[in-house]
């Protein structure tokens, strides 16, 4: 239930967006605490988003902050994070610490308003980082037509045997190409394009709603198949994609945001019991998220740039045969989801529309 609701909260954020990164399933937890111990209107808001806990799969950093000199229960003080001073010059950087410790990996730091007295920081940190089961060469990608028609791109290649990866789904946005690279650690990749067919926004709530039921295919949006002289006739995929970097931090009541999480009625004075006997507000609430796509792996920040070599395929072997090759080519505005492979949980899932240029 709460994987399911979790979610469906991605697809609605993806629908209203096309952020390079963004993560619903970190602020999930957030909201299903604030719902267990709120009451009226706040109450029912955040339990209509996040009526259920859910217990995240990788590390990741959680908190519920207040002001110093507000009055707490005393279950609340037993767990309650360092207080906030209502100074962002000193409460920022507590901040930023505490999400790079919690989560071991660099974040985009927070930016936070001065806070007032009786006020809730809600903050959530996410890093996910897998290495892939089979890795990627870094190449050189260059688009003939497109919004990237004459740019030379970083990118990443690799060919394997397995075909099973590469699925389409039917969606309301179209054909919807899903291409699931595998990771260590329970994390899959899933790349996602219409071929420009779709806007964005639509692409990756398609992508959220179809993962899990997609059937296998040799064409669609980006794909092409053709049979090619080969030393065996053993099928091959071979990909192409832009290797990227996003970081980003997300204010969640921004205009349309709070209504989605269900955040409106607790952005005013709003009856917390579980917290404070004094009404609280959530004077903010944002999201930091980070990630890279490139050839060893899902990394949970942007890497340098290195000096890019020719793919090392080798000489080619003599053709006795003929292959059927499926290639995949992300060389367009795509999207893709980090997903946690045994629960389907979407970890997090953006839009990429200004990949790393090749050096």
């Amino acid at each position: 239930m709460s994987v399911t609701r979790a979610n469906t909260l991605t697809a609605t954020w993806a629908s209203m967006t096309a952020a390079a990164a963004f993560s619903a399933s970190a602020i999930y937890p957030l909201l299903a605490l604030l719902a267990s111990v709120a009451t009226g209107r706040a109450a029912f808001e955040l339990s209509a988003v996040a009526p259920t806990p859910l217990d995240l799969p990788l590390r990741g950093a959680l908190g519920l902050w207040t002001r110093e000199g507000t009055p707490l229960t005393l279950d609340w003080a037993a767990r309650a994070d360092p207080r906030l001073t209502g100074d962002p010059l000193i409460d920022r950087p507590l901040l930023d610490a505490w999400a790079a410790a919690q989560t071991g990996a660099p974040v985009p730091p927070f930016h936070l308003p001065g806070a007032d007295e009786d006020t809730l920081i809600l903050a959530a940190a996410l890093a996910v980082t897998a290495d892939w089961t089979t890795p990627f060469t870094d190449g050189v990608l260059r688009p003939s037509t497109g919004p990237w028609a004459g740019r030379r791109l970083a990118s990443l290649h690799r060919r394997t045997a397995d075909l099973t990866p590469l699925r389409v789904a039917a969606t309301p946005a179209g054909p919807v190409t899903l291409l699931t690279i595998a990771g260590t650690g329970e994390v899959d990749v899933i790349l996602c394009t219409a071929g420009g067919l779709a806007s964005p926004q639509a692409v990756l709530a398609a992508a959220v709603s179809s993962f899990g039921t997609a059937a296998p295919a040799r064409k669609g949006p980006g794909v092409v198949s053709s049979l090619v002289d080969a030393p065996d006739p053993a099928p091959e995929l071979l990909v192409k994609v832009p290797r990227f970097a996003a970081a980003t931090v997300h204010d969640l009541l921004a205009p349309g945001l709070a209504d989605a999480f269900g955040l409106r009625s607790a952005t005013g004075p709003s009856p917390f019991p579980g917290i404070s006997s004094a009404p609280l507000r959530v004077a903010t609430a944002a999201v930091s998220v980070a990630a890279a796509f490139t050839a060893p792996g899902f990394r949970a920040a942007p890497v340098t740039q290195t000096p890019l070599v020719p793919m090392p395929y080798g000489p080619p072997a003599p053709a006795t045969a003929r292959r059927l090759q499926v290639t995949a080519r992300f060389d367009e505005p795509f999207g893709y989801l980090a997903v946690h492979r045994s629960t389907g949980l979407v970890l997090m899932a953006g839009w990429i529309d200004d990949p790393e240029p090749a050096r």
